[in-house]
């Protein structure tokens, strides 16, 4: 099993495109893939809403779904379209991501190789292929994303030039990638070629 962990510098910057571009491109991997959403203070992980756990009661920390539709508008509905052999939705409050891994990884077989789009879970796991995607326009860095940038395998990078954030990772390869697709041949190469070795 491998896993290539899909990370992102905040919201909206192409990560489930890229993901979904990895799945596309290796469809012989057997991918089993999963997102992992983090919620914050006042919102439940069962269902993204406000409720009694969010001040703090162990009642709902997180929750896990498979995704069964392919047909849907969700992340996990075109991962599973991408050519996933199963897609999981891990949503998780803030500072419960450790004690939710367990609950995934015990969906996916030792035959699968994961793909898992999210920053904070290589604080728990090592990834074979860590791939943030950094979009030059965008000014907004998740804290995690920062934090974790020095460990990426490489860059899958936005419309331009890096700013000084990025300059802890000078010695990372760079793939410039654009929309829709948010992918490349060069970056399926790339990950392909990482997970043989």
């Amino acid at each position: 099993m491998k896993i290539v962990v899909v990370g992102g510098q905040s919201r909206n910057v192409g990560k489930t495109s890229l993901a979904c571009g990895v799945i596309a491109g290796l469809p012989d991997h057997n991918w089993t893939a999963l997102k992992i959403t983090l919620f914050g203070h006042g919102f439940c992980a069962r269902d993204g809403k406000t409720c009694d756990c969010a001040a703090g009661s162990p009642e709902h920390p997180y929750a896990l779904g498979r995704e069964l539709n392919a047909e849907g508008k969700t992340d996990t509905a075109r991962m599973l379209r991408a050519g996933a052999r199963e897609v999981y939705w891990l949503r998780v409050l803030e500072g419960r991501l450790q004690d939710a891994l367990p609950l995934a990884a015990d969906r996916w077989g030792a035959d699968a190789n994961v793909l898992i789009e999210s920053n904070s879970v290589l604080d728990y796991l090592e990834a074979d292929v860590y791939l943030p995607v950094i979009d030059a326009s965008v000014e907004d860095y998740k804290p995690s994303a920062l934090r974790l940038l020095p460990r990426a395998d490489a860059l899958a990078v936005v419309g331009g030039e890096l700013n000084q954030r990025t300059a802890q990772c000078d010695g990372s390869r760079r793939f410039a990638i654009a929309a829709p697709e948010y992918c490349s041949p060069e970056i399926v190469a790339f990950v392909r070629d990482r997970l043989a070795g």
